[in-house]
């Protein structure tokens, strides 16, 4: 006899799952929001205004809004990643994360983020985290998010369509590009802006679970308990 789920139980089935990464996988604001700061300080910004559009774009779309005119925008956002790679403490995976995705084939998950690769692997390495084979960060891409391009990509390398496939995100930005790209998405964490309809939302991973099966044709099925 089978026990009905609870009324708040969400049931979620995919071939493919595709995960930011800050605010996602990794909890990095304390970096993020200390760089931004110095940013905004240097050239007398509004640091709330900066940190309210920067998540989950890249960095030197945030640079190329908010600098001075006239400043060298590849030197202000080198400068600023550099500042980034240094800067680990307090970086911790999202509570329930780690065990997720021990629970998913290694084949079935991707890394769509607005960090570049050096960046990714560093935060990923601080968090205890593991970085997917498949991995598409800010130097793979031609469009950052909210552009869909990322997701897409991600989605074809790991040979499924947009509609079997979930993106987990946290900025609106992000969301955003989820959804244009066709693909069920859920939102995580509490810096998520308006959610459009459709997207799901969790706090974080802890009373997530996934199991892995196959379907009636064979081919290979997660079904997420959110």
């Amino acid at each position: 006899m089978s026990i009905p789920a609870p009324a708040s139980t969400v049931m979620l089935s995919c071939r493919a799952v595709l995960f930011d990464m800050d605010g996602t996988l990794v909890d990095s604001t304390a970096v993020v929001e200390q760089v931004w700061g110095e940013f905004a300080a240097r050239y007398s910004l509004d640091i709330a205004e900066i940190i309210r559009t920067s998540h989950g774009v890249q960095a030197i779309d945030t640079v190329r809004r908010f600098a001075p005119e006239g400043a060298d925008v590849a030197a202000l956002t080198e400068e600023l990643g550099a500042m980034e790679r240094v800067r680990t403490e307090g970086i911790v995976a999202l509570p329930g994360i780690a065990r997720l995705l021990q629970s998913l084939p290694a084949d079935a998950i991707a890394l769509v983020t607005s960090a570049d690769r050096l960046l990714a692997d560093i935060r990923m390495e601080a968090a205890g985290l593991a970085m997917p084979a498949t991995a598409l960060t800010a130097d793979l891409v031609t469009r950052g998010k909210p552009h869909p391009e990322g997701y897409l990509r991600a989605a074809s390398l790991l040979g499924v369509e947009p509609e079997d496939a979930v993106v987990f995100e946290d900025a609106p930005a992000g969301i955003a590009a989820g959804v244009a790209a066709g693909m069920r998405t859920v939102a995580v964490g509490p810096n998520t802006g308006p959610l459009p309809e459709g997207v799901l939302h969790i706090q974080d991973y802890s009373s997530v679970t996934a199991a892995v099966d196959a379907d009636a044709t064979g081919r290979r099925i997660i079904s997420f308990r959110l």
